[in-house]
């Protein structure tokens, strides 16, 4: 553990169990309150969902628990810079604050590429904090990567 942030901690852990069952490795929790409502990595491949990016999980599982679309008041810890669909359900879901690890040239959407929440389109965008255990996050995903050639 990294011991930068219990959240974020939890969102590595969920990101190495995404790994071990060959999803690519992210992680994401959602906490409300300073309570974990949801946590999830990524599940595109058991799912055949191009949408079961851990972000997406976590945000459709508190929806449900909590009864309602939205979550006003909630932070997400996610490992990765969220991709441009990740983006568009946490504006979507009017998530508060949003942590996240490593950055994302090539498929990030928030800090890189399109800059989702910089867009006049959107109508919600939630204080963005970045690099939060970028390296272990990044190693995460290097390593898996590297394991694959």
């Amino acid at each position: 553990m990294t011991g930068t942030n219990r959240f974020m901690d939890e969102a590595l852990t969920e990101a190495r169990a995404a790994g071990e069952a060959d999803e690519v490795p992210i992680g994401a929790v959602l906490v409300l309150d300073g309570e974990i409502i949801a946590r999830a990595g990524n599940l595109t491949r058991a799912g055949n969902d191009a949408t079961a990016h851990a972000e997406m999980r976590v945000i459709r599982m508190a929806c449900e628990a909590l009864g309602q679309e939205r979550l006003p008041g909630a932070d997400l810890y996610v490992t990765l810079e969220p991709c441009t669909m990740c983006a568009a359900a946490i504006s979507f879901a009017r998530i508060r604050r949003l942590y996240y690890g490593a950055a994302d040239p090539k498929g990030g959407a928030v800090e890189s590429g399109v800059r989702f929440f910089n867009q006049p389109t959107c109508h919600h965008a939630p204080d963005v904090y970045s690099g939060m255990a970028e390296t272990e996050a990044a190693k995460i995903l290097t390593d898996f990567f590297l394991n694959k050639r």
